[in-house]
Order: C-alpha cells, then sequence, then structure tokens
C-alpha cells in the first residue's frame, strides 16, 4: 500500500473488522521525534480557551478531610491536562469562608479564647463542634452568632480580624495538604462574591423570572426540578444558590472563560444543573456566543465517595472523620519502613539518606493513582495494603516499571560505556525490528489519542489506563529483547529513554513523582 502510515489491510474472518498494520518506518519516526526533542509533543488541533476549573473547596476554620482527597486531585489533573494543550486555566478554590458559622466562631472564641496567642487548626477543629453546639443549644449565643453576622456583612473591626485570623490560620494547614499533593491553585472564597450577588438579583428580577414565595424569598424556578435556585433568603440572606450564580456570571463575563468545570461529589449534581440551566435561562450563554462565538460550556464533575472496608464513609476507628494529612502521611510511612527493609535485603538502588524523598513520592503517589485510576463517579474502598502493592495496577507498580527503563540506561554506561544522553546529542535513530519493539512503539503512539479522550470529560482515568498498559508493554520489551551488550544496543536504549519520556509525562498529568531511582 503506497500510504505513509499503513502497511497492510485485512478482512479479519468473523465479524469481518478491517486489521491494519502500522509501518515501521512511521513509528520509528514518532518514536525518534520523542528521542530528539526529550519531550512527548502535545496535539496541535487544540484551539486555546479560557478556562475555570473549580475544585478543592474546603471550608475555613475546619481541617481538610478524606472527603477532600477526590476533589483536589481530579481537579489538579484537570488543570494539568489543559494546560499541556495550551489551554488558560484559572484553577479556583471556592473556599467556604462566609456565612453563618463565623458568626458562631466569632462568638465562641470571643467567650473562650484570650490573650496574644492565636489557636492552632486542631484547636479551632474543636471550637468549631463546641461552637456549633452552643449554636444548637443556647438562644441568647445563637441571637449573638447571628448579630456577629451582620456586623461582619457591615465591617466590623473586631469582627475582621477575627474572621481574618480564622482565614490565615486554615490557609496554612491548607497549604501542608496542598504541598504534599503538589496541587497549585488560586483561593476565590464565598466572600469574594458577597458584594456581587445583588446585581445578579436584580437582573434576574428585571427579567421576570424571580418569584417572590411566602415569606419573602426570592426564588427562580428551573424546569424538571422540584425545589427552585433560591436568590434571596426570606430573612434578606444570601445561600450557595446566590453566591453560585455571582461565581458563574463572574467567571462567564470577568474572566472570560468559555467552559466552566466546578469538581464536587456527586450529591451537588442537581444544585449545579439548576445553576447551569439558570443562566442559559437568563441569557447569559447566548451573550457570550455572540461575544465569543461559541456557546460556553458548564460542567459538573460529581464524584463518589471514599469508604472503609465496611462499605461506609471512610473513618478513624473513633468514628471521626479522617484528616487528610494524616492519611497521607501514613502512606509515606509505610513505604518508608518498606524500602529500609529492601535496603537491607540489598534490593534497592537508594541510600538511606535517600528514603525519605522516595517514600513520599511513593506514598503520595499511591494514594492519588488509587482514586484516579477509576471512574470519579464511583465509590471505592481506600485500602493502603492494595494501593502500596508492588504487583498490579497501582502507583508502585508504575513507578518501579519507570525505574528500571532509567536503571537500565545506568548500566549501559557503568558496563558498557554507552550512554544514552551521548547517543541524543549525536543524533542516533532508533529502529524499529522486533515484534515487541513494535508493540511498544505503537503503544506510545495512542498517547495523543488519550490526551485527546482526556481533553473531553477530564477523567484521570484515562491516563492511568494508559500509563498501566504502557509499563506492562515495558515489562514484555525488556524481558524478550534484550538490551544491554546487545548489536541493538543503541537503538534499544534510545526506546527505552522515550518510553520513560512518555511516562513521565503521564506521571506529570497525574501530578505523581517518579523517582529515577528506588
Amino acid at each position: 500500500i503506497d500510504n505513509p502510515v499503513i502497511d497492510e489491510l485485512a478482512v479479519a474472518k468473523g465479524p469481518g473488522f478491517i486489521v491494519c498494520r502500522v509501518k515501521s518506518a512511521f513509528l520509528q519516526n514518532h518514536m525518534n521525534i520523542i528521542s530528539h526533542l526529550q519531550a512527548v509533543v502535545p496535539p496541535r488541533d487544540v484551539k486555546s480557551e479560557i478556562i475555570v476549573v473549580d475544585f478543592s473547596s474546603p471550608n475555613i476554620a475546619k481541617e481538610m478531610h478524606v472527603g477532600h482527597l477526590r476533589s483536589t486531585i481530579i481537579g489538579e489533573v484537570s488543570c494539568r491536562i489543559l494546560e499541556y494543550v495550551g489551554h488558560t486555566v484559572n484553577r479556583v478554590n471556592h473556599v467556604g469562608d462566609w456565612g453563618t458559622q463565623f458568626g458562631m466562631l466569632i462568638q465562641y472564641l470571643g467567650e473562650e479564647f484570650s490573650g496574644d496567642e492565636y489557636p492552632n487548626i486542631t484547636d479551632l477543629t474543636v471550637f468549631y463542634k463546641n461552637a456549633k453546639a452552643r449554636f444548637d443549644e443556647d438562644a441568647d449565643f445563637k441571637k449573638s452568632s447571628q448579630l456577629n453576622v451582620v456586623k461582619l456583612q457591615g465591617g466590623d473591626e473586631h469582627c475582621l480580624k477575627t474572621w481574618k485570623l480564622l482565614c490565615d490560620i486554615s490557609r496554612k494547614e491548607f497549604e501542608k495538604v496542598y504541598k504534599r499533593l503538589d496541587v497549585t491553585i488560586q483561593e476565590c472564597g464565598e466572600s469574594f462574591y458577597n458584594s456581587k450577588i445583588p446585581a445578579v438579583i436584580q437582573e434576574f428580577d428585571d427579567a421576570g423570572l424571580v418569584r417572590v414565595e411566602e415569606g419573602g424569598a426570592k426564588c427562580v424556578f428551573i424546569p424538571k426540578f422540584q425545589s427552585p435556585l433560591m436568590l434571596q433568603k426570606s430573612d434578606g440572606g444570601f445561600g450557595y444558590d446566590s453566591t453560585d450564580m455571582a461565581a458563574l456570571k463572574h467567571r462567564l463575563f470577568t474572566l472570560g472563560a468559555t467552559r466552566i468545570i466546578v469538581i464536587t461529589d456527586y450529591s451537588q449534581a442537581d444544585h449545579f444543573a439548576m445553576c447551569n440551566t439558570a443562566a442559559a435561562k437568563i441569557g447569559w450563554l447566548e451573550t457570550q456566543k455572540k461575544s465569543k462565538g461559541i456557546i460556553p460550556r458548564l460542567e459538573h464533575i460529581g464524584f463518589g465517595t471514599v469508604q472503609g472496608e465496611d462499605g461506609q464513609r471512610f473513618k478513624t476507628r473513633s468514628g471521626d472523620t479522617v484528616r487528610l494529612v494524616d492519611l497521607l502521611d501514613e502512606a509515606v510511612s509505610r513505604m518508608e519502613r518498606n524500602l529500609h527493609d529492601r535496603i537491607a535485603d540489598k534490593k534497592a538502588s537508594i541510600t538511606t539518606e535517600q528514603v525519605p524523598s522516595v517514600a513520599a513520592a511513593l506514598g503520595y503517589g499511591a494514594v492519588k493513582y488509587f482514586d484516579l485510576n477509576r471512574n470519579p463517579t464511583s465509590n471505592y474502598k481506600f485500602s493502603y495494603d492494595d494501593m502500596l502493592n508492588e504487583n498490579g495496577n497501582t502507583a508502585i507498580y508504575l513507578l518501579y516499571a519507570h525505574a528500571r527503563l532509567e536503571s537500565i540506561c545506568g548500566k549501559a554506561i557503568d558496563k558498557h560505556n554507552c550512554n544514552v544522553d551521548d547517543l541524543i546529542a549525536a543524533k542516533k535513530e532508533i529502529v524499529i525490528g522486533d515484534a515487541y519493539e513494535r508493540n511498544l512503539a505503537f503503544q506510545l503512539q495512542l498517547f495523543a489519542d488519550m490526551v485527546e479522550e482526556t481533553l473531553e470529560d477530564l477523567y484521570p482515568c484515562h491516563v492511568c489506563s494508559f500509563l498501566y498498559k504502557t509499563s506492562g508493554m515495558v515489562s514484555v520489551f525488556l524481558d524478550k529483547c534484550k538490551v544491554l551488550g546487545t548489536p541493538e544496543m543503541e537503538s534499544r536504549l534510545l526506546l527505552c529513554r522515550a518510553t520513560a519520556i512518555v511516562m513521565r509525562q503521564c506521571f506529570d498529568l497525574l501530578a505523581i513523582r517518579y523517582p529515577m531511582r528506588i
């Protein structure tokens, strides 16, 4: 066949599928581009957009717990994939930093805490529970708390100072989690939109879409939904509906986003569907179509629950919510013990001094991959034993496969005086001859297809699946094709490096660190 890609075509027996064989020259060319550039070029036909990804979004004055894991890591991966292909991404942390809870916290802290020392976040978690109990049980305390909310919204100096204190302490604790997870995010919480809400309500009112219910609440009814969007409560206050509609308008018209993705648990799917429908109903999407030339895409990624072995929400033995920092650090501690054992058994390629950094990469990566390697909508049971397993579809297996490739390149220097970096600098070529070389090269060729598929729904499991299949191909290739000390050594070393480059790009998209030696 006179075709630059296809070598031959055949019709398979039975169902009648058309089977095509890709030319080795085409695969070689693709592998050599990766080798020479030392990078994987993203798809070129993606039109750059301004995109908002709303993820993580913990509450101020509360510690991040296991329930925040999925939104945080799925959001980070979504941002990385979008940025990789050239989109401008606004990484938004829509923190809960406004509302009645601050009235009760300000009141409780004022009564229980004095002096120049600031409480740490663990104290605040206890304070929050105690303040909530007082709020529910003590009518006078409740009234004072409600007055504090009014004062806070009115700019009262004492209330603002306490509120800022709570926010600052919380941010420092959030950052500990984000640093462990390699997450970059820009805070833009509920308080930011508070002043923008009245204009949004007026716009809906002017359009004749607001119905004033008994008691004075201002609502917008959405077809096919039983409950309305409540833009203003009967007491004149604002809730989630008000804030999210103001946020949606800000993102469309001020940030100029043509795609907005909000990542929360699945239980909020109806809420965001209502918000998105209301945005279309008021004409915001049509207005942006005239301005941008495309109708903005408003999406919600709803994820399932992290469960314990009993199939219920993952909690501590005492029934408390698991702190995210503790969950992550336990994975690292287990990996540290494992690596020390491997060093003692002379099965590791690292020193004792390198254990903390390698254990952190493997431990945090294992927790992330165990979550990301599944459809976000599904629930799953959290298991350290399963996620830290060196065999099977785990980050540990994948990272060892990558380290094996780099180990071979290191041995080539030590035993054969052949440096793959020198081969790359000399523009040496990869030659595809063996069937197992072809299979590996063909799998690497599918990287661009995987990226394009992932851009549609932003499910990280596509990247995980590709990476796992690639690692399997690596294992077969290395078992069947001897690399060192053969006539094909230079070509196969370059193929090893090209494969490692593709794997590293996948790890980068998944925000998983990759040690060169383990």
